[in-house]
């Protein structure tokens, strides 16, 4: 499988700017069958009142900027995952969508909400789903569930090949941690973080870390993007190497587990 990530700065408020931008990045890079893009990318990060939310939030289906992301699947002939406003049921979410060759394939809702995220969104409330894009297994994580190891592990149990994890990162940590994500679970990981900073509450400036990068189920990074240069990176994986779980011949990962003795009390 070639999959993709794109880091880019989103433009505040601006979804038509920011679908177009990321039709151009994504256009010149035919044949890749899967592209992970930031956290809230169609839109933007910072906010300061429930109003902007909900002046930015969409159906999914339904809404334009799906309209446009059905197109822009098309026109790539691949699948993508990338960071939403979602309306749902009187409720705004943190979501990622998933899009596949022109077709909708539904979203993520983030659970673990990060500071004044809880301001806004509501936290999602379902397991996590996990969609089969050309055959292949593709779980989903938003930006702040990285801290939560059972979202990984919980995603690998179920079968998960590809963990796509849309992120809007500032703390410096995650890139790190996600080697021992896919290390623990033997998965491969992509992290498609954004780039740039926003001012939206000029008191409380925010810069993110870029550095999106993917790792392999030994924990080995595929490749990592700069901190601050809008860019794609591209590999060729072969998911089947997620399916061994394999330590040495005397030990297996998940059959090794002894959930019984994991007590909280």
């Amino acid at each position: 499988m070639k999959i993709g990530i794109g880091q880019f700065a989103p433009i505040w408020g601006n979804k038509l700017r920011n679908l177009e931008q990321i039709r151009q990045l994504l256009l010149p890079h035919p044949g890749v069958q899967l592209w992970i893009l930031p956290e809230l990318g169609t839109t933007g990060y910072q906010f300061t009142s429930r109003q902007q939310v909900l002046q930015l939030a969409e159906a999914f289906p339904g809404g334009q900027s799906a309209e446009i992301l059905l197109q822009i699947s098309r026109e790539t002939q691949s699948a993508i995952v990338i960071g939403v406003i979602e309306s749902l049921a009187q409720k705004i979410y943190n979501s990622a969508a998933v899009f596949d060759n022109g077709a909708y394939r539904g979203a993520y809702r983030k659970i673990h909400l990060f500071f004044e995220e809880k301001r806004w969104f509501h936290a999602g409330e379902q397991t996590p789903p996990i969609y089969e894009i050309d055959g292949i297994r593709v779980g989903i994580m938003i930006c702040f569930d990285w801290i939560f190891p059972e979202i990984a592990r919980s995603l690998a149990l179920r079968g998960t090949q590809v963990l796509a994890h849309p992120a809007n990162l500032v703390l410096p940590y995650c890139q790190d941690a996600m080697i021992t994500r896919s290390l623990e679970n033997r998965i491969f990981s992509a992290t498609a973080n954004r780039i740039g900073s926003e001012s939206i509450n000029p008191a409380a400036p925010l810069t993110f870390t870029g550095k999106s990068q993917i790792t392999d189920p030994t924990g080995k990074r595929l490749g990592q993007l700069t901190p601050d240069r809008e860019d794609v990176l591209i590999v060729d994986i072969d998911p089947s190497e997620a399916l061994e779980k394999s330590i040495t011949p005397l030990n297996d990962l998940f059959e090794d587990r002894k959930p019984d003795l994991y007590r909280n009390d």
